[in-house]
């Protein structure tokens, strides 16, 4: 969308390959590097790509490469970050990234993971993937689990194309609502961020169980 801006204002829109060629290069990254460090929207991302691509390009190949480009990156990110996590259960002194998922999830979260995860086995991964906050204490459930990366994989596939689909579905709704893309671009953003940090938010605000006088 940038280019798109940059170059209509120069008078010139690069062609439908070009914006292609850099666009999903890029949110593969972007999605990829989200899933390993946690600090990027990848849900937001996803939406608004698949905003993009509704209006911009031929439906529904648009969005489903969309679709596509954003589960592989996120399983993708996972793998290595479930990899690396690996590392450091296997070695005696742990490692950052292993201390990096422990600082992310309490330990009421990490209790609750693993008691679904015996409950539910790798199932439990697809849900983690679409619960706000749910996709690391699972995931540090089972690697203190030990459980085998192929096994870890099998769940995890999944979970992604789950989680690609939500938020794909969510752009396609600002698209449909909205004949200019910025708008349909912000209501997706603004309903991905609220799913991702509503349930937080309702957490904090959540008035705590009174105390006996």
């Amino acid at each position: 969308m940038t280019w798109r801006e940059l170059a209509a204002a120069a008078g010139q829109v690069p062609p439908e390959s070009t914006q292609q060629a850099v666009g999903y290069p890029a949110l593969f990254l972007l999605v990829a590097l989200g899933a390993l460090v946690p600090v990027i929207p990848t849900g937001a991302l996803v939406s608004s790509a698949a905003v993009v691509a509704f209006h911009h390009q031929s439906p529904p190949y648009g969005v489903l490469l969309v679709f596509g480009v954003s589960a592989l990156a996120a399983f993708t990110g996972d793998m290595a970050l479930y990899w690396l996590g690996q590392r450091g259960v296997r070695s005696r002194g742990g490692s950052r990234w292993l201390e990096a998922l422990r600082g992310r999830a309490t330990p009421e979260r990490l209790e609750q993971a693993r008691s679904k995860l015996d409950e539910h086995g790798v199932l439990v991964l697809v849900l983690s993937r679409l619960v706000p906050a749910g996709r690391i204490p699972v995931m540090l459930a089972c690697l203190l689990a030990q459980m085998p990366l192929r096994r870890f994989a099998r769940g995890d596939a999944p979970a992604c194309l789950a989680w690609a689909a939500t938020y794909g579905l969510i752009g396609i709704l600002g698209g449909t609502l909205f004949t200019e893309p910025w708008k349909g671009v912000a209501l997706a953003v603004g309903l991905a961020l609220a799913i991702s940090a509503g349930p937080a938010l309702w957490r904090r605000l959540r008035p705590g169980p009174r105390r006996g006088a």
